[in-house]
């Protein structure tokens, strides 16, 4: 009798989780149950700052830039993203995006690199890592912050609960630390666990929770995660379409 297929679940607020999910099955992985609970919020709660004399924008995340459309901000000459995905975005508000395609320190280098003109303004959550603002200063190049949405945590929900707690192994892939936080609190299930953490601190935040498997990408960015969870999809059973073909 063949093992029951993996689950995946997925996490992070909806829009991200189903534009993952699609990512996912667009390299041909079938084979494999899904369940969204995100356990982070998005409320854009604004204002925005006064604009006047702002040359350039940094995002760290797509939601930032969902917010900052959401407020009416302008397109702004200059826009800096931490990763690809928030330079997709950027790039749909009618921003002209350089991404640094990993984390914060990257995005400060290559900023710092570059020396614009400030002041620039970055964008960001209430919950924020990185410090971006302040070690540009540092550099020397101008940059101010205005926090501009919310993420509130949320608990799993049942059918995530019910996936933990029964036999089919979850392959659980976290972005954040603060998410990896969140989940920690959740009740111990029986379900194998198999974790893709973004980062060494993201894989701490998880602190003593038992795990089954865990897996780091070798960069904290999107592509690469998504490889390490086809990777771990595939070793848990899912399958590859014949016609389809797995990227990094």
């Amino acid at each position: 009798m063949a093992p029951p297929p993996p689950i995946l679940l997925l996490t992070r607020p909806e829009p991200a989780s189903r534009r993952f999910l699609a990512e996912i099955e667009a390299q041909g992985i079938t084979g494999f149950g899904t369940v969204i609970s995100p356990l982070i919020g998005i409320e854009t709660t604004g204002p925005l700052p006064e604009m006047a004399g702002i040359r350039g924008a940094i995002f760290t995340s797509a939601n930032g830039v969902r917010a900052y459309r959401a407020l009416g901000g302008p397109v702004l000459p200059r826009c800096y993203t931490v990763g690809e995905t928030t330079a997709r975005a950027a790039a749909e508000a009618g921003f002209a995006p350089k991404s640094a395609g990993g984390n914060a320190g990257d995005l400060v280098a290559m900023i710092a690199a570059e020396a614009p003109e400030g002041p620039l303004l970055h964008l960001r959550g209430t919950h924020s890592r990185g410090q971006v603002a302040e070690r540009l200063c540092q550099t020397g190049v101008a940059t101010r912050e205005a926090v501009i949405y919310d993420q509130p945590a949320q608990e799993l929900s049942a059918e995530a609960k019910a996936a933990l707690d029964g036999e089919t192994p979850v392959i659980l892939p976290l972005f954040s630390a603060r998410s990896a936080a969140q989940f920690a609190k959740a009740p111990p299930g029986r379900a194998p666990l198999i974790v893709a953490a973004m980062s060494g601190d993201v894989s701490a935040a998880l602190e003593a929770l038992y795990v089954t498997r865990l897996e780091i990408p070798a960069r904290p960015d999107a592509a690469h995660m998504r490889a390490v969870v086809i990777g771990l999809l595939r070793d848990s059973g899912a399958l590859v379409q014949p016609h389809g073909s797995v990227k990094g």
